[in-house]
């Protein structure tokens, strides 16, 4: 006989509410972002409209640093007329403004697919399978330029993904003609057929020949630069190595070069969130975009008829329905308007933490300047939460004085020096990538030496941490930086 039984149980869980479930989307949205979605909700939500009649916003007065969008609105709002505005406080709102229209934006570009198959469709008459055929091979080079993927798979993917059924000639034929297309080496298999192709586009004179007879027949000998064996194999001297070194260092090892299939490559928004300028000592730090962005409101007409639905109701199911629908839209609007002033505190607040715990970067634009911060750092500094602080850091930039950065570029963890002072490791890094680029390539320095180097600059760090930053900074061993 089974037996029922009654059990406790105690269990913790996170539950979003609607409202904070759109503030946190709102806030991993851009600039242009943002204003594409006020528009769409203005669109969906007619309890949501456009506030006409609402006055320029004006910023708070008790800001430690002049920030936000509205810094012209409230630094004019002191002067009764424009006739009353000092003539420095004018040419310096129009410096603002200038920097403001100055940003830059990518041009829209084809995608790397469409480069190649416009190239294609010159070169030969493409219709039916075998247009299938070229596009599929052209859709799986990868962003770099190569073709990884080998006939056989290529023959099964058509078979089984697209019901073509292909003969691997008609295959290995496209895949020749796509690796005769620009740009120079697009369609290799690897890094080594790449440079080939690219060598065989050039004039052949006796250096190509012999570079590209060293990396046809001895190729894994050029990677590993083990030159003696080289010079005895080609039979050349080692000055004549070292042009060939030259030589082939000029070509790309990524053939797509600035092509790419993606949406963010086609159209890649650059657009900084932040603007962060330097006046007489003063940061000022605006909001790009917000100006612009519609002030938003509750619609008087919806507010009016959920009034006169609450003292008209009859209980039928009609007049419940009505009710409904118009609280629901008029919530909607409410937390869609909450999310945007929260977003807006939220960002202002943010960036005002990162430019006051950086402020010597900001003032500078020295790498060296830069001080060990954390999320935990601004989190606290802000009174927000840490993951807060990630979302805007991590989808966020801003524009300074000396250039454009995402703002997860300012965080960083930092170790103490020989003085006892915490530096950030962004700035050891930088140090370490100085004495590399500085070093005899002869003779390059090897991880130990590299340590004993940066400890008598002040960074006293182990060698194995010296190693992990090198790898970071994405720069071989000694051995494989060596040049003759």
């Amino acid at each position: 006989m089974n037996k029922l039984t009654q059990q406790q149980k105690l269990d913790q869980s996170l539950s979003l509410t609607p409202a904070q479930i759109q503030a946190i989307k709102m806030l991993e949205l851009t600039g242009l972002e943002l204003e594409a979605r006020i528009e769409r909700e203005l669109e969906e939500n007619p309890a949501l409209e456009e506030n006409d009649e609402a006055p320029q916003q004006e910023g708070s007065d008790d800001e430690s640093t002049s920030s936000d969008s509205d810094d012209q609105d409230w630094e004019l709002g002191e002067y009764a007329t424009e006739d009353d505005i000092p003539d420095y406080k004018l040419r310096e709102l129009q410096e603002r403004q200038s920097v403001r229209e100055e940003i830059p934006f990518a041009a829209g570009a084809p995608s790397l697919d469409e480069y190649l198959m416009d190239q294609l469709a010159l070169v030969t008459p493409l219709e039916g399978t075998r247009r299938e055929i070229a596009r599929y091979i052209i859709g799986n080079i990868d962003d770099d330029g190569y073709l990884t993927r080998s006939v056989e798979e290529i023959d099964d993917d058509l078979l089984f993904k697209a019901g073509l059924s292909v003969t691997p000639e008609e295959i290995a034929e496209l895949i020749r003609l796509v690796k005769t297309l620009d740009p120079a080496g697009i369609g290799a298999r690897d890094l080594r057929e790449s440079l080939l192709l690219q060598i065989e586009r050039l004039p052949a004179t006796p250096l190509h020949r012999e570079a590209q007879r060293m990396i046809e027949h001895h190729y894994e000998d050029f990677v590993n630069k083990r030159f003696d064996r080289l010079c005895a194999a080609l039979g050349v001297s080692e000055e004549r190595l070292s042009e060939l070194y030259a030589f082939i260092s000029h070509l790309s090892p990524k053939p797509a070069g600035g092509y790419g299939d993606d949406s963010e490559g086609r159209f890649m928004h650059i657009t900084p969130d932040f603007i962060v300028t330097e006046r007489d000592g003063e940061l000022l730090i605006s909001l790009v975009g917000e100006r612009d962005l519609p002030p938003l409101r509750l619609s008087p007409t919806y507010l009016a008829l959920l009034e006169q639905h609450k003292d008209q109701r009859d209980g039928s199911r009609q007049s419940r329905e009505a009710m409904t629908f118009l609280r629901h839209k008029v919530e909607q609007a409410r937390w869609f308007i909450d999310a945007i002033h929260q977003r807006e505190e939220t960002l202002r607040k943010t960036m005002t933490a990162i430019v006051e715990h950086q402020r010597a970067f900001f003032l500078t634009g020295e790498v060296s300047a830069l001080r060990p911060m954390i999320l935990k750092d601004i989190a606290e500094a802000t009174g927000l939460d840490i993951s807060t602080i990630s979302r805007v850091s991590n989808s966020k930039s801003v524009q300074t004085d000396y250039g454009v950065y995402m703002l997860k570029f300012f965080f960083g963890e930092g170790i103490l020096n020989d003085e006892g002072e915490s530096v950030s490791t962004r700035e050891v890094r930088e140090a370490l990538a100085e004495l590399i680029a500085g070093e005899d390539k002869r003779q390059p320095l090897s991880d130990e030496q590299l340590t004993q180097l940066l400890a008598a600059r002040g960074y006293p760090i182990a060698r194995r941490t010296v190693a992990k930053y090198r790898e970071q900074l994405r720069l071989p061993v000694a051995r494989l930086r060596r040049e003759l």
